[in-house]
């Protein structure tokens, strides 16, 4: 029995990202940890102001009759002509993107190394977590903010930056995750554009220096509103969206959960998880 034989599946293992056939990746590093980021960057971008009122769609056909100051829309999917539409009232236009995976129907897709692919997001279908500490993702993500600077978005939204507290395949720790996170609001603000921070409630008080608003999934639902006190002490906005099943049920949640919203200087709107304009509930007045 020669040892070579068993050598060459674990160097392989350690330059890859092992799968077996149920799709589970073993966890490997190929690179090492991400250098400290010790500063923001300055700059001139817009800095939007709390109590504005703002509409979340990603998928179906993009409702523009929304009386409000800011949409977060997607960044490959979006019209033009929206864009021009939400621009000429003054509006805010947010590009939506994930800057932790990598989901399989984008047009840039093929250019993430296979090897940065790690295991799927659960109920995501399609998408995987991505390695951060890859230089090659981060450099997909530059293209991806200039692009959403050169289509004349004025902020990015970031979405899955908090790989690091998730099973994502890979070996990543908090300072990977924080050192990533604040490029990533140094990368949009060199653009001009504001960054708007996802979820990754372990790190705001590390990332209110850097980023100029949060966006938070489901904070009353797991009763964790309360940690957005440091960006709203910073007179930072919070954005906040709750899911429901439908206009019945969004409007009867809001009567619970608007009032709470309003004291903790959130700005909370209901929806329905597909982000798809069927209903909308907003807590704003």
């Amino acid at each position: 029995m020669h040892a070579s034989r068993f050598l060459l599946p674990l160097i392989l293992c350690g330059l890859l990202s092992c799968q077996s056939d149920d799709d589970t990746v073993t966890p490997v590093q190929t690179f090492p940890p991400l250098a400290p980021v010790l500063a923001p960057v300055t700059g001139n971008w817009i800095h939007p102001q709390p109590g504005l009122s703002w509409q979340w769609q990603l998928s179906g056909t993009i409702n523009t009759e929304h009386a409000v100051d800011l949409y977060d829309v997607d960044l490959f999917d979006t019209p033009d002509s929206v864009l021009a539409i939400l621009g000429d009232r003054g509006v805010l236009r947010v590009a939506y993107f994930s800057a932790g995976s990598g989901e399989d129907w984008r047009e840039d897709f093929a250019s993430i190394p296979a090897s940065a692919l790690g295991q799927p997001l659960d109920g995501w279908p399609g998408e995987r977590w991505l390695n951060i500490r890859d230089p090659q993702v981060f450099e997909l993500m530059r293209t991806r903010i200039a692009l959403a600077a050169s289509r004349g978005f004025e902020g990015v939204e970031f979405d899955n930056v908090d790989g690091a507290s998730n099973d994502t395949g890979f070996i990543l720790d908090e300072a990977d995750q924080l050192a990533y996170n604040r490029m990533l609001a140094n990368e949009a603000h060199s653009h001009g554009l504001f960054a708007v921070l996802k979820n990754d409630l372990d790190q705001l008080e590390d990332l209110v220096d850097y980023y100029d608003m949060a966006l938070n999934e489901e904070c009353h639902v797991w009763d964790e509103c309360d940690v957005y006190e440091v960006f709203r002490d910073a007179g930072l906005p919070v954005l906040n969206a709750e899911y429901a099943d439908g206009e019945v049920q969004a409007t009867a949640l809001a009567a619970t959960i608007c009032p709470l919203s309003q004291a903790a200087g959130l700005n909370t709107l209901i929806l329905p998880l597909d982000l798809d304009d069927a209903f909308r509930v907003s807590c704003t007045p």
